[in-house]
């Protein structure tokens, strides 16, 4: 075993919440010095976006055969529309005198570590650069001009993690929750393009050192403990036959082109160190690799009965705070589309590159037609018997459903087990259903240990479409990633490492809050929504 494995799975295990302590976290949290949810750089010039909240005609049933949307021109109106959708904000909410942004990308606790570059090799609408995108005023800064534009224009965005805006509150678990929002902002960006008939597709082989040459996270123009890391960069594809991205005259063109701006800093004060994060994200940092062009067959869906567009769905979602526990059960077909939607043969994961190894236990709850228990989704074929094998043998598999790989395991009220799991969160027993992501682990991290990270971003995605798919179905989802790592593992047998539950989720009829005001996304800025 090499050193970084040794350190990310110390790291997996050190991090773990159990019924008798949860993982190191700040002992008090000062919320007059909450992280600034806003990067911006000091000393760039500024790209103006249009105003954001133009409506596009496609329905959100129509994302599942994308390649029958047709392709939008790419301008700077369209480009601004891609990067609201994904990333923009979707409404304010205020109490008092409080007022907080919400984003059409979730992040745990609202804090955002994510950050989104736009890289252009020279576009008639913008010039060839780095340009960071400012979700609160919908702009873009310029933070590296290129000297020249390519012969093939391309237009990506590139991903990077702010680990300590994340620590501030949940310590040293963070930089599992920065994995999965990173996994959501993929999603996020995917049904973007789709809305706009563009697509995805990930430049997987580059390594995190050429990252951060290109999008300028080597440079010392950030704070000390404020720096980003670097995730990953997505090519957005707006027509058929465009060449490969050249990365090593995209790293020339940003190592001679002409940087500016200097990151504003988040926070003056910082009350706590995190220490092993760094060192887990240097264990776990990726280098350049040859990647196979996998691809899951593409299946068809099941049909959702949603009639609203894509971009409603995608601007109203929000994660529910509380369900109503007396909710009339979920249709089946509901349900049963929802995990269509999270399998490998999916539209929306027909970017993903590599074979699924994220596998769904599901406590049912109120779901028409089916008996209040355990469920299991295998999302490939492969992993079934090894789940049967490495799970409680009081199980019985029996299958479910003949659409879908869906296998009861066991009949009974599970709603105090899962509220306990979830560190005793009633989200997850007042809900139609709720879920453990379970992971592939231990073989994978063996083979290389920044694969940890992308098993995070593989549950941060299916979470990403579960909660598009619950305001489709009138519901709403939470993503929750407090749960008690081990006590899951021993409820469902799970004896060792070759798996481990990474993520959970719950899906509900919600109980909004009518003390609190909703607010335009927008309306600082002069828009209507």
């Amino acid at each position: 075993m090499t050193k970084p494995t040794e350190t990310v799975l110390a790291y997996h295990n050190r991090t773990k919440h159990s019924l008798e302590r949860y993982a190191k976290g700040p002992e008090s949290i000062d919320w007059e010095d909450q992280p600034d949810q806003f990067r911006r750089f000091s000393g760039c010039e500024i790209v103006t976006l249009p105003l954001p909240g133009t409506e596009l005609e496609p329905l959100f049933t129509d994302l599942d055969n994308p390649e029958t949307i047709a392709a939008k021109p790419l301008n700077l109106a369209n480009a601004g529309l891609l990067l609201e959708l994904a990333f923009g904000l979707s409404a304010w909410k205020q109490f008092g005198p409080s007022r907080w942004a919400l984003r059409c990308n979730p992040s745990s606790g609202n804090l955002h570590p994510t950050e989104a570059y736009l890289i252009s090799t020279g576009n008639d609408f913008i010039k060839a650069g780095v340009y960071h995108y400012v979700s609160h005023d919908h702009h873009l800064e310029q933070r590296c001009r290129f000297s020249d534009n390519f012969a093939d224009s391309a237009l990506l965005i590139g991903f990077s993690s702010i680990h300590w805006r994340e620590a501030w509150k949940y310590g040293e678990r963070a930089y599992r929750y920065c994995q999965h929002d990173l996994g959501h902002a993929l999603g996020a960006l995917r049904y973007a393009a789709a809305t706009l008939g563009w697509s995805v597709e990930l430049q997987a082989e580059w390594s995190d050192d050429d990252i951060a040459k290109l999008l300028g996270l080597d440079r010392d123009d950030f704070k000390k403990q404020e720096h980003e890391s670097p995730d990953i960069i997505c090519r957005i594809n707006t027509r058929s036959g465009a060449m490969p991205v050249d990365i090593e005259s995209l790293l020339e063109s940003a190592q001679s082109g002409t940087w500016s701006g200097k990151a504003d800093s988040l926070r003056a004060y910082h009350m706590y160190k995190w220490p092993v994060i760094d060192e887990v994200s240097i264990a776990a940092s990726k280098p350049q690799t040859e990647e196979p062009a996998w691809k899951a067959a593409r299946q068809p869906v099941i049909k959702s009965s949603c009639i609203q567009t894509a971009t409603k769905i995608i601007r109203q979602r929000r994660s529910a705070q509380h369900f109503d526990g007396k909710m009339r059960p979920m249709p089946l077909g509901d349900f049963y589309r929802m995990l269509s939607a999270v399998l490998p043969g999916s539209a929306a994961f027909e970017f993903w590159r590599w074979p699924a190894k994220i596998h769904l236990f599901i406590f049912v709850h109120r779901i028409e037609g089916l008996d209040p228990g355990i469920y299991a989704l295998p999302r490939h074929n492969d992993a079934l018997e090894p789940l049967q094998t490495a799970t409680l043998t009081d199980f019985d598999w029996r299958p479910v459903s003949e659409d879908l790989p869906l296998y009861h395991l066991y009949s009974g009220d599970c709603r105090q087990i899962a509220k306990t799991l979830s560190c005793h969160q009633p989200i997850a027993s007042d809900s139609a259903f709720s879920l453990g992501m379970v992971a592939e682990f231990g073989e994978t991290v063996q083979t290389a240990p920044w694969l940890y990270r992308r098993l995070f971003w593989e549950c941060g995605l299916i979470g990403q479409t579960l909660y598009l798919e619950a305001e489709a179905a009138g519901l709403r989802g939470t993503g929750i990633g407090c749960y008690f790592d081990d006590s899951v593992h021993e409820l469902l047998g799970i004896k060792d490492e070759q798996f481990q539950s990474l993520y959970h989720f719950t899906m509900g009829k919600p109980l909004e809050d009518s003390r609190l005001e909703t607010l335009a996304g927008y309306g600082h800025l002069g828009g209507v929504r």
